[in-house]
């Protein structure tokens, strides 16, 4: 048993209460068994008349009676406990914050704190209750029988022992492989919320199509854990059964002789065969129990293991269950070259496109007309909700306009290949996606770039300095979602990867120097001015500095462009101060 669960419901009293309610009703339950055994065995013997069966029924109903509250009392005590468990997960999470979890996944944690701790309901209404019988009834009965019949009572004696050998020997298999099928479940979580959270960027930098896979690998892996763990609670059913049942013709055929000699009255027999399998039942239900309960056992560990090791967290997940932490395959293009479209820097051209989000009337753009030459870098300004992200995200192709069209050199986009467009593309988010990867791969996301590469990449982005200054330099873990770093170094290291792609003719910046400070704000500017020379550039901005990089500035208002000019005018710096730092578009 669970010494950590078993400590935990002993102090907290409400999960007490319920719980010894639960036992309680389980034991008399059980111990019935004998009062039913006794008054049907002199009924079907004669030695006891008709009149005794309205005690038989009560002693049924009270069995039934007692069954329903302890299932009743059994869901409380789940219910109570998991509550507590939960309560004591999120505030110890709450105390430790992201620095001191960043070997966690928080898909990891979403599925401890849900389907793990719901896990429990088997342990806590079904192998306690059944360990609680296991311990009383198997005794009691065979008291009884030791004094009906010492022979049966001896035979029952040395074969009773086998059910728990057998059940420990397979036990400790089945703990084995469901603590794999945990820790499949808990990687398949942490990573599918992972690849939600990123899936803009891994779109951007075409890493989405390769996740399928990586998804499907582990879900596979996933499904062949709980193929083994079925496997393994079949084959112990199938051992407990039949050692039971070789067990209980030991004692019936002997009794059966013996009755047919003489040497043994009816009633005796009767009450023999009653009682004898109620003997191997409870242990053979506390086997069963044990099966279904290991998955909450293993989710219970994990619980354990953050709320009383909080420096040494939960084991994180291999590193080939995430493209991100996959060493040497994190910018490994998985899809095949098919050549490039023609001109090295396409014209870029909005006519008449308007994009409208469903659920919404209004227009995220509405009959937006616009042309960027190529080499040209030009800001977009306005409000939040103005449309500059959806403009982005219209480039990106992850937004479909409802009329008018998107050219690229002159190609419609909707009729091109995304991922050959995306390759020429270099993406930087406003809140940059980090994977729980090291450094380097997540700077070589989505090209083939070397370690030298990496470096050169980080220089330019004014990131080497502190990523030289981490404990493993370039190799250093992240937590997920760069939890490690501050603001300006995520964003630094989301402008080393966009150096890492030197085909990207187009450069796609959404509002890098949001949130931060003036220090981080200065060594973003000066990698943007660098990153953006001899590309088209589209900038989100909202900040003088970077609108001062542009060529021109094109405002937007409501989803429409209101003003278009080669040099931003006073009043747009003035009012790029009064935007707030997100694009609800």
């Amino acid at each position: 048993m669970h010494k950590e669960l078993l400590r935990l419901a002993r102090t907290e009293p409400a999960v007490r209460r319920h719980l010894l309610v639960c036992l309680a009703a389980a034991v008399l339950a059980g111990l019935l068994v004998l009062a039913q055994a006794e008054v049907l065995s002199g009924v079907l013997s004669g030695a006891l008349t008709v009149s005794a069966l309205p005690v038989l029924v009560a002693v049924v109903v009270a069995r039934a009676l007692l069954g329903r509250a302890q299932g009743a009392a059994a869901g409380r005590t789940a219910t109570a406990l998991k509550a507590v468990l939960r309560h004591r997960l999120l505030a110890r999470l709450r105390d430790l914050g992201p620095a001191r979890l960043t070997a966690h996944r928080s898909g990891e944690l979403v599925t401890l704190a849900g389907r793990g701790l719901d896990a429990l309901d088997p342990y806590v209404g079904g192998y306690l209750p059944a360990v609680a019988v296991a311990g009383v009834v198997p005794i009691a009965v065979l008291a009884r029988l030791f004094a009906a019949d010492l022979a049966t009572a001896l035979i029952v004696l040395v074969t009773l022992p086998l059910i728990p050998v057998f059940g420990a020997l397979v036990g400790w298999q089945t703990k084995a492989v469901t603590e794999r099928q945990w820790r499949a479940l808990s990687q398949l979580g942490g990573h599918f919320l992972d690849v939600v959270r990123g899936l803009p960027t891994l779109r951007a930098f075409g890493r989405a199509r390769y996740q399928t896979t990586v998804i499907h690998h582990v879900a596979g892996a996933h499904r062949a854990a709980t193929m083994r763990t079925l496997r393994v609670a079949f084959l112990s059913s199938l051992v407990l059964e039949l050692v039971a049942s070789l067990s209980l013709a030991l004692v019936a055929v002997p009794v059966g002789l013996r009755l047919l000699s003489g040497s043994l009255d009816l009633r005796t027999a009767l009450l023999v065969l009653l009682l004898a399998p109620e003997a191997y039942l409870p242990l053979r239900a506390m086997g069963t129990k044990f099966h279904a309960s290991m998955e909450g056992v293993a989710a219970a560990d994990d619980t354990f293991t953050v709320l009383n090791n909080p420096s040494t967290p939960v084991e994180p997940p291999p590193p080939t269950a995430s493209a991100a932490t996959k060493p040497g395959t994190i910018g490994a293009s998985d899809i095949s070259d098919i050549g490039d479209m023609e001109g090295e820097m396409p014209e870029i051209r909005l006519e008449g496109v308007t994009v409208r989000y469903p659920g919404r009337e209004d227009a995220a753009l509405d009959g937006v007309s616009l042309v960027i030459s190529p080499g040209e870098r030009v800001a977009l300004v306005g409000e939040s909700g103005a449309g500059k992200s959806t403009l982005l995200g219209l480039l990106l192709g992850f937004v479909a306009p409802e009329s008018g069209r998107v050219l690229v050199g002159g190609v419609e986009l909707a009729a091109v290949d995304l991922d050959r467009w995306r390759r020429r593309l270099a993406y930087v988010p406003q809140r940059a996606h980090l994977f729980a990867g090291t450094v380097g791969d997540n700077i070589r996301m989505g090209s083939d770039a070397t370690a030298g590469d990496v470096r050169a990449a980080a220089t330019a982005a004014r990131a080497a300095e502190f990523v030289e200054a981490l404990p493993d330099g370039y190799a250093t873990v992240l937590g997920e979602r760069g939890a490690n770093l501050s603001a300006g170094q995520r964003q630094r290291v989301a402008l080393a990867r966009a150096f890492c792609r030197p085909e990207a003719e187009v450069l796609l910046l959404d509002e890098p120097t949001a949130r931060l400070d003036g220090r981080s704000e200065a060594a973003v500017v000066e990698a943007t001015r660098a990153l953006s020379t001899g590309r088209t550039a589209v900038i989100v901005a909202h900040r003088p500095a970077m609108i001062a990089l542009a060529d021109r500035v094109v405002r937007l208002h409501g989803g429409r462009v209101i003003s278009d000019h080669t040099t931003a005018p006073p009043d747009a710096l003035e009012a790029s101060h009064m935007t707030t730092s997100g694009d609800a578009q």
